[in-house]
């Protein structure tokens, strides 16, 4: 069963708080009067996920049943969501196994025969077979891969074709076999409300030369939150270039949300409110923060990377883009959305071990950056969470480590840029055109596991609004030259940090700690 939506809590007795840092875990007393947010209890899931995949292809929004579209000899394209989501990986069978078994089951029927599966990447890396097969199923992957079942390739000189130009002058060039497909279903898993509609294909299935229009400073410091796509610029650009291919490229979406159901037992302290830990929660914590504290750093980074979540669906939507998107998005808040009274001068988080880009990897120094000031402070509705001019604590070591096979733009973007700067609109200018086209990182992207040339960039771009939003960021734990060189403060301890906050909002801020994970979104009143 959930647990009540009692998710607002006042610290007057000061117990110690559980704080994810990193492969570890960052346990400390908040200051008495701590106001702590908890994520809302997992909705019940759907009591059949193959009736309720069938009943969406069945009654579409505003489109014609699934099996009225296919056709002998058509082209059909099906794509899909790639490991950046959900975080932690979903225990099989993955959603998008069971949903796209429905659709080529209804292919099968109508006698369609052409048929290729994608991961849409974007600038992602490219799915190894390992991980492909853990998304989409052994019998998938031995009818289709790879012949028929690939990673989307962005640099492919003949892979993609532009469509054309939306009114404001954006470029939409999208994957060739979409581009001349009859029908392109494509299945989401919209773990964020950031994700899914239009976004899924001009982020997915676009080359650089589409994302550069939306993924840049300007635009994302004019995305007054990532999570709310009608104050977001971001999503008014994939809007304008998804209505322009969608007069092109015939499109059935299948949105999904799932629960934050997202830790086995043996793990799910790092969700539950701390007075709710009964004996056996208190004695896995205690276990892994031992374990974390004693044994190499690998080890637990191995353990913690290898953590399925039993994330259950809570909905499925099918059909055209924008109505689905719309339903996507309620159920995404009916799980997610907490109100909040009031901003706080100081908002307190940890920042966890796993992002979008780390998976099966290494959370960098501009990962870190990305999820604190990307990821996790856009996670709100209307306004931030934290005033104006207030300052963001986060919990992370921020090793200088990266992954060399995943993440080598990263090290040259690090060691190269921020020793010179740290003001990412200069760095864009100098520098990402230079990594974006790089033939050496191309060859990565398309050959490698790498993610693309340009890709540390939007990381980076993730964090426009943040900075200028805010008046100071402190990361507690921080490697000091990592911290440094990313232009961020750090501290030892929380009562460092909030005496350091003090400098900027005055002697007796309101603190806010939102307690994560798993991610939810709040709407500030």
């Amino acid at each position: 069963m959930s647990r009540p939506s009692q998710t607002i809590y006042l610290e007057k007795t000061s117990p110690p708080m559980m704080f994810n840092a990193g492969d570890g875990f960052h346990y400390e007393k908040l200051p008495e009067g701590t106001r702590v947010i908890y994520a809302p209890g997992p909705l019940e899931p759907l009591p059949d996920e193959n009736v309720a995949i069938e009943r969406a292809l069945l009654s579409p929004l505003e489109m014609e049943p699934l099996h009225e579209l296919l056709h002998p000899g058509m082209k059909l394209t099906i794509a899909f969501d790639d490991i950046s989501l959900p975080l932690p990986p979903m225990q099989q069978p993955d959603i998008r196994q069971l949903v796209i078994e429905k659709v080529l089951e209804k292919a099968y029927a109508r006698g369609v025969e052409d048929i290729h599966l994608i991961a849409a990447l974007g600038l992602h890396r490219r799915m190894t077979r390992k991980e492909l097969e853990h998304c989409l199923g052994k019998k998938i992957m031995s009818a289709f891969y790879p012949e028929r079942l690939y990673n989307y390739d962005a640099e492919d000189p003949e892979g993609n074709v532009p469509i054309g130009k939306t009114e404001k002058g954006e470029e939409v060039v999208v994957s060739r076999r979409v581009a001349e497909s009859d029908l392109l279903v494509y299945v989401n898993i919209n773990y964020i409300p950031m994700d899914g509609g239009h976004k899924s294909v001009h982020t997915g299935l676009s080359p650089y030369a589409s994302i550069r229009h939306h993924h840049n400073p300007d635009t994302l410091h004019h995305s007054r939150s990532l999570m709310d796509p009608p104050n977001s610029a971001l999503h008014a650009s994939v809007a304008r270039m998804g209505r322009l291919f969608e007069e092109h490229v015939k499109v059935f979406h299948i949105e999904t949300t799932l629960n934050n159901a997202a830790f086995p037992p043996v793990f799910d302290f790092m969700e539950k409110p701390e007075h709710e830990w009964s004996p056996i929660t208190k004695a896995n914590f205690l276990a892994n923060h031992a374990a974390t504290k004693r044994l190499p750093n690998a080890i637990p980074h191995r353990i913690f990377h290898s953590i399925k979540a039993p994330h259950r669906m809570t909905s499925i939507q099918a059909g055209a883009t924008e109505p689905v998107h719309e339903r996507t998005l309620e159920n995404c808040h009916r799980q997610q959305l907490v109100p909040v009274e009031g901003q706080a001068d100081v908002l307190l988080m940890g920042i966890p071990y796993l992002g979008p880009y780390n998976v099966n990897s290494i959370m960098n120094p501009l990962l870190v950056f990305n999820m604190l000031l990307g990821y996790l402070f856009n996670l709100y509705r209307g306004k931030p969470l934290v005033r104006k001019g207030g300052v963001l604590i986060g919990t992370h070591p921020m090793p200088e480590q990266f992954h060399k096979i995943h993440h080598p733009s990263y090290i040259d973007l690090y060691n190269e840029a921020f020793s010179e700067t740290h003001d990412i609109r200069e760095i864009a200018r100098r520098y990402e055109e230079k990594y974006a086209t790089d033939p050496w990182y191309r060859t990565l992207y398309r050959n490698s596991y790498a993610y693309h040339g340009a890709h540390p960039f939007t990381v980076l771009y993730w964090g426009a609004h943040a900075l200028d939003h805010l008046g100071d960021v402190i990361v507690i734990g921080a490697n000091p030259n990592a911290a440094s060189r990313m232009g961020l403060r750090r501290a030892d301890t929380i009562a460092e940090a909030l005496e350091m906050a003090k400098d900027t909002v005055g002697p007796s801020p309101e603190i806010t700690y939102m307690h994560l994970p798993p991610l939810f979104m709040c709407e500030v009143s």
